[in-house]
């Protein structure tokens, strides 16, 4: 008994360390644009009868999460003068992307798609500079033992405001405040975050930055191409996540246009039965990395999000039933967000504190290759020519290749695991 007291204890005392409970609402910060340039506005341009083609090239609004590496060495290198070196521009790019989601507000995709999307972009862009600051901070601000609950808070902040993004605001706009106004909604929610910034803590060790921008350009990409296989822990870094990012490429779209959903049916069981699933997923993910380790839970988590595609394989064969729609969603939230707290967990313990920013981006941007590059462009075309189901079910051999080489680098992880731990 004294022992689960004690391990419950230490379990509530490192979610609610000052360095690890702001990263719930910097996390929903992070997640909250991401979808409003994504899900959110592929469904709008699906009810505004947007062609299907049409609506997959939107996932290419993404790209900035991708290249996001390119500029990630600036965030090394300078900030402004308030704030600290992290803090400072995660505030100001929340400010910013608070007025572009509401500048989003004022068009709309049957008649502007251009300069809707192009909106989109910009924000995106400043989304992505956002989680280059935000992610080196996390990286900075967590002590090593903090990892694991940090990574899982991240992910539940995350993950809730693409619910409140996504299930939430196809509620809003349907039912309550049309689409324009739910963009403006969204745009204040996000200008509230930055009070979360203001409060947060500095990090305890507080490193300089480069001497110079040429040094934070070089060094960090030095000092990882050092490291005994480097190359494949790239490649596994895209490939880990890609049967995932396939499945969820055009999610929206298939329960909307595919599987005969309303957008009120679609938004509250997002709203309802994601939500839960992502609180149980990522209190779930942090408390179970901190017992298995890093290399075994991307193991176990790994399979359960190749695995919860099946759902959608039995959405497409099946007449449309909102129970099976509430418990396939609760999966791929479920396993979705046990995945990518473990995913976080690894990218922090392949950076160094001291090229946090460059790492991390460059890191996080190979992640979002399959999902920008590869599942985006490739989805329509597959769904048109083999049908939903078969897509969805190829979608689970897709994640096979990411699981082998996660094994066949068992011993690099392994050696992360214990460098981070100890």
């Amino acid at each position: 008994m004294n022992s689960q007291s004690d391990s419950l204890t230490t379990a509530k005392s490192v979610y609610t360390s000052p360095r690890v409970l702001p990263l719930l609402v910097l996390g929903f910060s992070s997640g909250l644009p991401l979808a409003l340039t994504g899900g959110t506005l592929q469904a709008w341009a699906t009810v505004e009868n947007v062609a299907l083609q049409s609506i997959g090239f939107l996932t290419l609004i993404g790209t900035a999460y991708t290249l996001k590496f390119l500029w990630a060495p600036l965030v090394d290198r300078y900030a402004p003068p308030f704030l600290g070196r992290r803090r400072s521009w995660v505030f100001c790019t929340q400010l910013l992307l608070a007025l572009g989601i509401a500048s989003m507000g004022f068009f709309n995709p049957g008649n502007g798609l251009l300069i809707l999307a192009a909106l989109a972009v910009m924000v995106a862009f400043m989304s992505a500079t956002q989680d280059i600051a935000f992610d080196a901070y996390s990286t900075d601000v967590l002590r090593k033992e903090e990892r694991a609950a940090g990574a899982a808070l991240k992910v539940l902040g995350y993950r809730l405001a693409m619910i409140v993004s996504g299930g939430l605001a196809l509620i809003l706009a349907d039912q309550w405040l049309g689409w324009q106004g739910m963009y403006f909604l969204m745009g204040g929610l996000m200008a509230v975050c930055a009070v979360a910034t203001v409060l947060a803590p500095e990090p305890e060790v507080v490193v300089a930055p480069p001497r110079s921008l040429r040094h934070a350009v070089v060094e960090p990409l030095a000092e990882f191409f050092s490291r005994q296989g480097a190359v494949t822990l790239l490649m596994l870094i895209v490939l880990y996540k890609l049967g995932d990012a396939f499945a969820g490429a055009l999610s929206t779209t298939f329960l909307l246009r595919g599987a005969g959903f309303s957008v009120s049916e679609v938004g509250t069981i997002n709203k309802v039965f994601g939500l839960a699933a992502t609180i149980v997923g990522a209190l779930a993910g942090g408390a179970l990395m901190a017992r298995l380790g890093l290399y075994r839970s991307l193991l176990l988590f790994g399979v359960l999000q190749a695995v919860s595609n099946l759902g959608y394989w039995a959405l497409a064969v099946m007449p449309p039933n909102v129970v099976l729609m509430g418990l396939v969603v609760a999966g791929e939230n479920l396993c979705g967000g046990l995945g990518t707290a473990a995913f976080v967990a690894l990218l922090m313990a392949l950076c160094r504190q001291q090229f946090s920013a460059t790492q991390f981006a460059l890191l996080s941007a190979l992640s979002a290759v399959g999902r920008t590059y590869l599942a985006g462009p490739f989805t329509p075309p597959l769904v048109e020519s083999l049908g939903w189901p078969v897509f969805f079910l190829l979608t689970v051999l897709i994640a096979v290749p990411g699981l082998v080489l996660l094994w066949w680098r068992r011993h690099e992880i392994r050696a992360l695991d214990q460098d981070s731990i100890g």
